[in-house]
């Protein structure tokens, strides 16, 4: 796409990840025309019931089937026209309600709590408490907001946070690029290591036809690796720019806005503590209730099992506990509810949209034609290199679909069933996808949050990247490591 600027000059903007999307639903569409149709054997996963190429678009039996290596069969045409290119995002939203439905439950219970101010408040709490003793709060900040964006995915919720932190560092004798860093590198790891993010890891698993809690121990430890990582690197450099102004990289700036003048002081308050208590707790749930116990050898507490319906539901209770706890009018709580709702619309609608993507290749039985193709690149493959590989690939991928859940909805399908060929957990995959994803979008200037960020902030972008760019590394190595032994 390209806007108008100045005297008839044309300057090139990058489409929004809805038009990516349909450009490529129209692409595929096009390919339905070009590919031969076809399907693999498959067999279900825990009783291996084998059920034959021509039977698979009839399977109801609710077990997720694999792929039998070496048994494509070509099956009769079904080229997708111009109504099935216009159905596919109906189709996809039909296909997709359960994981649309939680995304909406979630945006209702993050905007009831944000509303209340008790997170705003904890961050002042917590900025009063270690008043001398910053140092100490930085990695504590980078872990919460890494917690944050790995069960829920906080990126655009930071903003507001940007208003607290700014003044109380830069008073502290720290720059804004360590606000910067603990914001954007904090959040971002979280993201990149999801455990349980509804965003990423639930609407990857789901359709990668697995559990969210597969695989989170590999997911721990990634989490873990990356926090140690980016504490030691942000900690670094705030303790050179506080024994020494200039070693900054923005010392040369003369900064005159508002961020320079004394935090606001915030009362953290009873009720703001049980908000937060419900509000933590109602993760702590869902990390629970999603984890295959018995799968890792603990036999001493009960699995829940329960998916997204139930994880569903937490989600509204909790909502409701924490709108009694500050004694909400009932139409103040509705409105939050629904306006939180409101802001997921977006994400509802590039999960439809990407999903009406798969429709059209399974309508027209060309999903299992381009496995059979990537069949013979992957097999015999170390199982190592296709983890890196695949990392890789969702890095450039992510660049072009900026939504976790876009991306996800789009790769997911065929990343998951050729990890099966390569002899790779489809769980490996997913944590593939999550690292690749959330690297890009740790400093990509496609990454919404990164920038708008930076400008409220009036750092530089440039100098951000300057900055940054030996952790990114740092990151993308250490990634590619633990993918490939975890493979």
């Amino acid at each position: 796409m390209q806007s108008t600027t100045g005297a008839g000059k044309r300057k090139w903007k990058m489409p929004t990840v809805y038009t990516l999307l349909f450009w490529i639903t129209i692409a595929v569409a096009l390919l339905t025309w070009l590919l031969p149709a076809g399907k693999y054997d498959y067999l279900t996963s825990d009783s291996q019931t084998l059920v034959k190429a021509a039977d698979v678009a009839d399977y109801s039996g609710g077990e997720r089937l694999l792929p039998v290596p070496g048994s494509f069969t070509e099956l009769e045409s079904n080229p997708q026209g111009l109504s099935d290119i216009l159905a596919a995002p109906l189709a996809g939203f039909a296909d997709a309600s359960s994981i649309i439905l939680f995304v909406l439950m979630i945006g209702g219970f993050l905007n009831v709590t944000i509303k209340t101010g008790a997170m705003d408040a904890s961050i002042a709490s917590l900025s009063k408490r270690f008043a001398g003793k910053e140092q100490w709060l930085i990695p504590l900040l980078i872990f919460i907001l890494a917690v944050g964006g790995s069960t829920y995915g906080m990126s655009e919720e930071t903003v507001s946070l940007w208003v607290i932190l700014l003044p109380f560092f830069i008073a502290a004798g720290y720059d804004r690029m360590v606000v910067a860093g603990i914001i954007l590198l904090g959040s971002g790891i979280g993201v990149a290591t999801s455990t349980v993010n509804p965003f990423a890891t639930g609407v990857a698993s789901r359709f990668a036809d697995i559990q969210l809690g597969d695989g989170i121990l590999f997911r721990l430890l990634t989490f873990v690796v990356l926090y140690v990582i980016t504490s030691a690197f942000i900690m670094r450099y705030a303790a050179k720019v506080k024994a020494d102004p200039k070693a900054s990289l923005l010392h040369d700036i003369d900064f005159d806005d508002q961020f320079s003048q004394a935090p606001a002081a915030l009362a953290f308050t009873t009720r703001h503590k049980l908000t937060m208590t419900v509000f933590f707790g109602a993760f702590a749930l869902m990390i629970y209730s999603v984890i295959p116990w018995e799968d890792i050898g603990v036999t001493f507490v009960p699995a829940l099992n329960w998916w997204l319906k139930e994880i569903s539901v937490i989600y509204l209770t909790a909502a409701i506990l924490i709108g009694l706890i500050n004694r909400m009018p009932e139409a103040t709580f509705v409105n939050a509810f629904i306006a939180g709702c409101r802001d997921m619309i977006g994400v509802a609608l590039v999960i439809a949209v990407a999903k009406g993507i798969n429709v059209i290749m399974n309508n027209a039985n060309i999903t299992d034609t381009i496995l059979s193709w990537a069949e013979h690149l992957v097999v015999g493959l170390d199982s190592g290199v296709f983890a890196v590989v695949s990392y890789l690939a969702h890095i450039i991928l992510a660049f072009f679909i900026p939504s976790s859940s876009g991306l996800a909805t789009v790769s997911m399908p065929l990343m998951g069933p050729m990890s099966d060929f390569a002899g790779v957990s489809r769980d490996i995959v997913v944590t593939a996808y999550q690292l690749g994803s959330g690297w890009i979008n740790l400093f990509a200037p496609t990454a919404a949050t990164v920038v708008a960020g930076l400008a409220m902030a009036n750092i530089p972008y440039g100098r951000f990247l300057k900055w940054v760019m030996p952790y990114i590394g740092a990151v993308l190595l250490s990634s590619c490591v633990m993918l490939y032994f975890a493979a």
